[in-house]
């Protein structure tokens, strides 16, 4: 399977649209897209280029997973590529949204419903009032532009996302309030009074509206993007366990060399505390090393001479000269982060019927919203009315999290048990183990709580009293 970051993606709706772009690329097999960590998996033999190409033609951005030469940047990469930067930005755009959103609603709800003051040069100016609300909505809906040039490049593209419905709600608030606010002028232009401006004034302008919609879904959007950040938090857990450096014997010098320097058949040196570069087998020496890592397995194994030894597990005590054996992406630490990786960019199941029902919720949620506006101007209510509530239908249907709920729980399953020693292949053995009723295991099977702990003690010739002292003068500097 080939691995590849795509970027451009907010929704259920976009994930199935590059989906369906990948899988139209002639020699394609399969193709499954993660909105969670932004990575595409493709099986078959079409070329990366091709793929890349479908899915820039589809609106979005890709790039081949680990395309680095050596195994240091190729990690660097892939870390980088988890790094939650989503949320600083989303939460610099909702403080910004908020402050400007608060004046508005001080302007058109405090000062007309709870009678709060306004400089005077306002008062009781509808006119003035209104195209001061319409300039803070313009200025909310500038920050969060974001939602309008990826609602409308998607609707213009025929695949509409979430985004789509927050863009076309919000537009079609402040398009019919920017209608009212010319027929306040007209009005004006016309002789009408302050007075006659009042009922437009106070019931058809919904510039509050217009600034509002984006900035609550901004703040759904923070919370996505913050779930997304930890639930990716194990697999860069595993990634900063690869060691940086290597202590390798060259002519009977010790010398310190960056990973990639290290070959198959090179000697290396682990001590007392170090961690092991690459996956090798003991040629001389003894030592205790701590498993843990890639096992789950707290207790410290012994390894003597002709023993295996992986990357990333840590030499407790002793002294151990090794051969190198696997190095780069075939060790065993760079096949558990593939794996993992790889059963993160595969769908479960159940996932696959979520969007299923994405790639057809947004236009159907137009659709019923378009007819919810038809249908109240037919049953004789005002064009306000009818428009507010097709509003409505638009914004409250914006369920992001049905593209995310599925992945969030797989990936939090991958990742807990990637870090307890037990790794998935797929997410579809992950669904199918939540459905096991009968674990059967084998002679060596073994079930712990992860710390041993003493249970009895039984001396032979002290007695227990004296024999807890002597342990725990021995133990006292341990």
């Amino acid at each position: 399977m080939e691995q590849y970051i795509v970027t451009g993606m907010s929704c259920a709706a976009c994930q199935a649209r590059v989906e369906k772009a990948v899988n139209g690329v002639p020699g394609v097999t399969s193709c499954s897209v993660s909105l969670l960590t932004n990575s595409m998996g493709v099986e078959g033999n079409a070329t990366s280029k091709d793929i890349i190409q479908a899915v820039e033609n589809a609106g979005y951005g890709a790039s081949l997973k680990g395309a680095k030469t050596n195994q240091q940047d190729r990690m660097a990469a892939e870390e980088d590529a988890l790094i939650d930067r989503e949320t600083p930005k989303l939460k610099r755009r909702l403080s910004l949204s908020v402050i400007f959103l608060c004046i508005l609603m001080y302007v058109s709800m405090g000062h007309n419903m709870a009678g709060f003051p306004v400089p005077s040069f306002l008062e009781h100016n509808h006119l003035g009032l209104a195209l001061v609300q319409m300039c803070l909505a313009i200025i909310v809906m500038m920050i969060n532009g974001k939602f309008f040039t990826s609602g409308y490049r998607s609707l213009w593209m025929r695949s509409p996302n979430m985004d789509t419905l927050v863009a076309l709600g919000s537009t079609a608030s402040f398009g019919w309030s920017l209608y009212v606010l010319f027929e306040m002028t007209c009005m004006i232009t016309n002789g009408a009074s302050n007075m006659d401006l009042m009922p437009l004034y106070h019931n058809e302008l919904y510039f509050e509206s217009a600034a509002m919609i984006p900035c609550l879904i901004t703040i759904g959007k923070m919370l996505e993007a913050k779930s997304k950040g930890r639930t990716t938090d194990a697999l860069k857990s595993l990634m900063k366990l690869a060691p940086k450096t290597a202590v390798i014997l060259k002519d009977g010098v010790e010398t310190e060399v960056g990973i990639d320097e290290v070959g198959i058949g090179d000697v290396f040196i682990v001590k007392a505390g170090e961690n092991i570069p690459v996956d090798g087998i003991v040629l001389e020496g003894n030592g205790a090393v701590n498993e843990s890592a890639l096992t789950g397995e707290s207790i410290p194994v012994d390894k003597t001479e002709g023993d295996k030894v992986s990357a990333a597990t840590t030499n407790q005590s002793g002294y151990l000269k090794c051969q190198a054996t696997r190095i780069g992406e075939d060790t065993t630490l760079s096949q558990i982060i593939h794996m993992v990786s790889d059963a993160a960019a595969t769908k479960a199941p159940i996932a696959r019927i979520a969007d299923t029902v994405s790639g057809y919720f947004v236009p159907f949620v137009i659709g019923v919203a378009l007819i919810t506006i038809f249908g109240w101007l037919i049953a004789g209510q005002t064009m306000s009315f009818a428009l507010a509530r097709g509003i409505s239908v638009l914004v409250i249907s914006c369920p992001c999290a049905l593209g995310l709920a599925t992945p969030v729980a797989i990936m939090v399953g991958n990742g807990l048990g990637a870090k307890n020693g037990i790794l998935f292949k797929t997410s579809e053995a992950l669904e199918n183990a939540g459905k096991v009723q009968i674990v059967a295991l084998d002679k060596t099977g073994t079930i712990t709580s992860g710390e041993p702990v003493v249970t009895d003690i039984y001396p032979l010739e002290e007695e227990e009293n004296d024999f807890l002292k002597l342990a725990y003068s021995l133990e006292i500097k341990s």
